[in-house]
């Protein structure tokens, strides 16, 4: 019976990798589409929105029945709470790829401003806390995300520096203000994706040590 239930709570977490690399696939896809201008990643990125809404939902109902069944304890009933968690975050990270691809098409009938003004520099940032506390979930590892708050803080001020870029280039032309103001909401949905990462690190500190911590 132990051994079942392990294999179940290892099944648990592959489930939730396995919507993690959907997950931050979709935002990969949709900064490759928004760098290129490929409507035809849009579509694709779309099509992915219901398979993240029924992992959320496998996910959750198989975390509820292991509890109910097995009545976990310590380190077990911590894996499946954060797991719970865990994929709440993932679910956003999803949505915000997907409605960063919505933008895609009113920003592909000209060239871009200033290079993206840092924007894809922003979106590896958040892709590597996205990779670092998914390995750290996978591995029961907090290493990955020792440093996890830096890189949010960095987040944090490309977002602001990328707002100041653009408010100059729309003060310069008036043309420019509605492609900045999609540069500026695109910026928002990464820090909110790096706020979501470092939600997950919080979940799987806890996971792994029994102790919550807030890390913004």
């Amino acid at each position: 019976m132990v051994t079942k239930f392990h294999t179940e709570i290892a099944s648990l977490k592959g489930d939730v990798l396995a919507m993690g690399h959907l997950a931050q696939g979709m935002l990969q896809q949709s900064m490759i589409a928004l760098k290129t201008q490929d409507v035809t990643l849009v579509e694709k990125i779309d099509e992915k929105k219901k398979d993240l809404a029924d992992y959320d939902d496998r996910i959750e109902q198989k975390c509820l029945r292991l509890i109910a069944l097995n009545q976990p304890m310590a380190k077990d009933l911590r894996t499946i709470a954060a797991s719970m968690k865990v994929i709440t975050n993932l679910y956003r990270i999803g949505r915000y790829g997907k409605d960063i691809a919505i933008v895609v098409p009113d920003l592909a009938g000209a060239p871009h401003i200033g290079n993206l003004v840092s924007l894809p520099h922003m979106g590896e940032v958040v892709d590597g806390m996205i990779t670092d506390v998914m390995v750290a979930f996978e591995r029961e590892d907090l290493a990955p995300i020792a440093n996890i708050l830096d890189r949010e803080e960095v987040v944090d001020a490309l977002r602001y520096s990328i707002f100041r870029e653009c408010l100059t280039y729309m003060m310069e032309d008036p043309k420019n203000i509605t492609r900045c103001t999609n540069y500026v909401m695109i910026a928002r949905y990464l820090e909110r994706c790096g706020d979501h990462a470092c939600k997950i690190a919080e979940k799987v500190h806890y996971m792994v040590t029994g102790d919550r911590i807030e890390i913004r």
